[in-house]
């Protein structure tokens, strides 16, 4: 059984070769649930990365009439960092327990490819996949990838379950019969009420995000019309390289923001290791779009659980290849609520975040470099 992890650029040919947010849980659909007969999970084989493997496109994928058989999936993350990783890692493993609990004798078979967050490189991933029918399906984990994947797949109609996007009308990706997925939506007014209670006195707020992010769009513009509402100041950032959110956060520490907010930006999200400390020594708390921020250094965040998306990502994919797309929606919001805190960036703020444990529950985590 094939299963790889597969990062690095893509040469001629292809060996190997990407927040995010706060989930709201009104309106939700109920992703298809998979019957399964154990809790029992099979193993999986992974590749060095950068190591040669195989193209998917080597064998002929599909299961047979009776659903046994094997099934190949390729799984491409937007980019690599701690939020995508930890989806496309819950998705592998999901799809490993799905095999192992199905009662029929079928084989998932799955590759893990990165677009290093180059559109360029996630085309020729898209191109690769959908290349003679190689795969029977294809998740992607973020805005950008979904919507190339989604672009290559247009003539093969090849089944696309794409994985956290938080804005999938904003992205066009709805009305598409072959794609569907889960999102990740913010619920930016309750991170900005976060914001208000743990600090009152909030007289300036730092908006620090990237252009070339859509999913970032809409919750910047609902950061604004919140803050409007309440008559309070801010002040806007983007940056489009680690380089440049180095400086945007630095230009914000300038104007003295008394906090600051970055929606499920995976441009932000790959710098915040870069930036965190020092926006905790200038005292300025970074509120953000998703978990992995945090675990990361940012301050606080609401969101959904990602290991939580990608299992239910997984399990909409494996009801798309064995049942077909007919009858799924065109997309499903995963439930949120979760508010988690780097207790050491508070310490370092001298921020009190008693006021959270009134608004949900709150996990606290601590600075991981992963």
């Amino acid at each position: 059984m094939k299963k790889r992890m597969v990062s690095g650029l893509l040469a001629v040919t292809m060996s190997a070769v990407l927040v995010a947010g706060c989930g709201s849980s009104e309106g939700t659909n109920e992703a298809p649930a998979q019957d399964a007969a154990a809790e029992e999970e099979a193993g999986q084989e992974t590749a060095e990365s950068g190591e040669e493997t195989e193209s998917p496109a080597e064998e002929n994928s599909g299961a047979d009439a009776d659903g046994t058989g094997t099934y190949k999936i390729a799984i491409v993350k937007q980019m690599d960092h701690a939020s995508l990783d930890e989806i496309a890692n819950a998705i592998c493993e999901e799809l490993d327990f799905l095999e192992a609990s199905s009662s029929r004798m079928m084989n998932i078979e799955y590759e893990v490819y990165s677009g290093q967050g180059d559109q360029s490189v996630l085309t020729q991933i898209g191109t690769q996949v959908v290349s003679d029918d190689s795969v029977d399906a294809i998740i992607p984990v973020a805005t950008l990838a979904a919507q190339v994947m989604a672009n290559c797949a247009e003539e093969s109609k090849t089944p696309v379950i794409f994985a956290a996007i938080s804005d999938p009308e904003g992205a066009e990706m709805t009305g598409i019969d072959y794609v569907t997925g889960t999102s990740d939506a913010l619920n930016t007014s309750f991170i900005m009420d976060m914001m208000l209670a743990q600090n009152p006195e909030v007289q300036k707020v730092g908006l620090l995000y990237s252009l070339s992010e859509d999913n970032s769009a809409t919750p910047i513009a609902e950061a604004k019309e919140y803050l409007d509402g309440k008559g309070i100041a801010y002040v806007e950032k983007t940056a489009n390289t680690n380089d440049e959110v180095i400086s945007a956060a630095s230009a914000l520490i300038s104007e003295k923001v008394d906090a600051i907010f970055t929606p499920t930006d995976n441009v932000i999200m790959s710098a915040e290791l870069a930036i965190y400390e020092d926006l905790a020594a200038a005292g300025i708390p970074h509120y953000t779009g998703a978990d992995s921020f945090v675990r990361n250094g940012a301050f606080a965040t609401c969101g959904v659980n990602y290991t939580d998306l990608g299992h239910e990502t997984a399990d909409l994919a494996f009801k798309a290849v064995t049942e077909g797309m007919d009858g799924l929606d065109d997309y499903y919001l995963m439930d949120g609520g979760i508010i988690t805190v780097n207790t050491e960036t508070a310490e370092a703020l001298g921020a009190d975040y008693s006021a959270f444990s009134d608004m949900g529950e709150v996990v606290e985590v601590t600075t991981s470099e992963e």
